[in-house]
């Protein structure tokens, strides 16, 4: 706070491309990340080596990434190499995280070039993200570079595994005769919205998208 008060440079950039709010971002530092962006920090990197709000993401250090949010961050910011924030959340099982993106509307399908944070989530094998995910809308219908689905990136008898293949499985029994693509562009929609309004009673016919 001396230091700015004084004329320190809130954006002065290290050889590596590392900013004071980056560096804030590494410690967690909720405090002096909002101290640097109330003097004017700036909120996009300088470089892609050197995202804040990826930093923060991967770290888990959900604070960091709510100011940074709230001083007008993009949260889907993608870089060739990391993916988008939300990709690393998942990437590294930061819950809080990869909850706090989501709800800020981070776009659920947007990961690292073709891979989707469900295809991130499907490699660590993590239930409970994967179920988020896909409560927000997550494709499992999605393939990567290598032409994969997330459910073909598990252990065809792990939990996760019964966990995508019930989720395929609710919305084709509420939709017989749709189409693959149909079906896709349905299990990209968000789980409760199926629930509520495809299999309640008295709601089991409903014309295929296109």
């Amino acid at each position: 706070k001396i230091l700015l008060k004084h004329g320190a440079q809130v954006n002065g950039v290290t050889t590596d491309w590392h900013t004071p709010l980056f560096n804030a971002c590494v410690s967690g530092s909720r405090d002096c990340v909002n101290l640097l962006l109330q003097h004017g920090a700036s909120v996009q990197p300088e470089s892609d080596l050197a995202s804040p709000i990826h930093e923060a993401a991967r770290r888990g250090h959900v604070e960091c990434v709510d100011s940074l949010i709230a001083y007008g961050g993009n949260i889907d910011h993608k870089i060739s190499h990391l993916g988008t924030p939300l990709y690393l959340a998942c990437q590294n099982q930061q819950k809080a995280c990869v909850k706090k993106l989501l709800e800020s509307g981070a776009d659920v399908n947007q990961g690292k070039g073709q891979d989707s944070p469900l295809h991130a989530v499907a490699r660590t094998a993590s239930e409970e993200l994967a179920c988020l995910l896909m409560d927000f809308g997550a494709d499992t219908q999605a393939k990567n570079a290598e032409g994969k689905r997330p459910v073909e990136l598990v252990s065809p008898e792990s939990p996760l595994a019964q966990l995508f293949l019930e989720r395929e499985d609710r919305v084709t029994l509420c939709c017989p005769g749709w189409s693959a693509v149909a079906l896709s562009r349905l299990t990209a929609t968000s789980a409760s919205w199926i629930s509520d309004k495809m299999c309640s009673p008295g709601q089991q016919s409903f014309m295929p998208l296109v």
